[in-house]
């Protein structure tokens, strides 16, 4: 029996990696005969290295650059075997992770770090860039990682803004003149897993900047922040960002890059499950086990768990998703996936999370189990 582990981390609790090691022990005790395939996943935000690092050809590849407050850091990014092409995640350089809860400030943070990882990238001869950008503590529009590669953003009295998304505010004018001659001649593909628009009621500032610290009048200021940007890009390349699909991811990443270098965007999961050959091993399978911590309504919107469920949906390769946290346990036209929630009703979430790895064990020993009676020939 041939058996496909692909979690996502747990937030809060678990890598992905910690997560595949529990199902695979647990898989052992159950179906001790098994071959296992144990692939910890991403959606192509945080975790996407090491997936490309285990399952990709290619290199990682260390730099020096600054976190989101400009503090040197030492990071890396996943060179592929062409060397022509990088992928970089965002969140090394301006993620959550590299913050204290104290620091994190939308109106000032920047991806200026992740643009000095892009000129690493093009200084080894890279001319197609994948960026990855889930966990961003940033709300600039992807002002810093153009002023990284040379752009200038001006105010009226032509003079260059400080960093961060409330200097946005005062922007009169883009000037790409002087960027570094490369960035034309890349191919910039952009890893988004949110459908989020820039602006308006369910964009960038409004849903996703309280996690990174905002205040209600931080969230005005930055809301106030993207329709300047919006106006400035439209009025001078002629290209509208405010409502395209996934343009409120990372603080406006997407919708910057796609604006001003013509940026594609992308389910991360989609370009990883490519550039990894995942769909051809699922077709080998007789079980896949996947989960994440949260598994809700809001992962049916291109979670991971759901994107393999998706791919198995295909050849009906019976699927079960453990999930910290659920109250789900079906997918609507999809009688191969089975959803189970491993946090016992009467536990609080905090107790939840410090006993997540053994709660992880019990629940996936009583499905396996029940999995095998169900399926006796197995």
């Amino acid at each position: 029996m041939k058996i496909l582990l692909i979690p996502d981390s747990f937030k809060g609790s678990m890598t992905a990696e910690e997560v595949a090691l529990i199902m695979k022990n647990s898989v052992k005790k159950v179906f001790t005969e098994s071959l296992c395939k144990v692939m910890p996943f991403s959606d192509g935000g945080e975790g996407a290295l090491k997936v490309l690092e285990n399952h990709s050809a290619g290199i990682i590849k260390k730099c020096i650059a600054v976190d989101a407050l400009f503090r040197p850091i030492n990071t890396t990014y996943f060179l592929f075997s062409d060397q022509k092409s990088a992928w970089i995640e965002l969140s090394q350089t301006a993620g959550l992770g590299c913050l204290k809860q104290s620091e994190l400030n939308p109106l000032i943070t920047s991806t200026w770090g992740t643009g000095k990882m892009i000129l690493n990238a093009l200084d080894q001869g890279c001319n197609k860039i994948y960026l990855g950008i889930g966990g961003s503590a940033t709300h600039d529009f992807g002002s810093g990682i153009i002023s990284a590669l040379n752009g200038f953003l001006l105010d009226k009295n032509n003079k260059r803004l400080p960093q961060g998304g409330a200097a946005i505010s005062k922007l009169n004018h883009i000037d790409l003149s002087k960027m570094d001659a490369r960035v034309s001649q890349t191919e910039w593909i952009i890893a988004c897993d949110v459908e989020n628009p820039l602006l308006g009621k369910q964009g960038a500032a409004q849903i996703y900047a309280p996690q990174k610290g905002a205040s209600k009048e931080m969230i005005d200021q930055l809301e106030f922040a993207g329709n300047q940007f919006a106006d400035v890009v439209e009025g001078q390349y002629g290209v509208e960002i405010r409502s395209i699909k996934g343009g409120g991811a990372a603080g406006g990443v997407s919708s910057g890059l796609y604006g001003l270098l013509g940026a594609r965007l992308v389910y991360g999961f989609d370009l990883l499950a490519k550039l990894t050959g995942l769909t051809q091993q699922i077709g080998e399978m007789d079980l896949v086990l996947t989960g994440e911590g949260s598994f809700d309504s809001q992962s049916l919107f291109g979670k991971l768990p759901f994107k393999i469920a998706k791919l198995t949906q295909k050849q009906k390769i019976p699927t079960l998703i453990i999930a910290g946290q659920t109250h789900m346990s079906r997918l609507p036209n999809m009688s191969h996936v089975k959803i189970y929630n491993s946090q016992p009703e009467n536990m609080s979430l905090g107790e939840a999370l410090k006993k997540a790895p053994h709660l992880l064990e019990v629940k996936l020993l009583e499905v396996l189990e029940a999995f095998k009676l169900k399926n006796k020939r197995l």
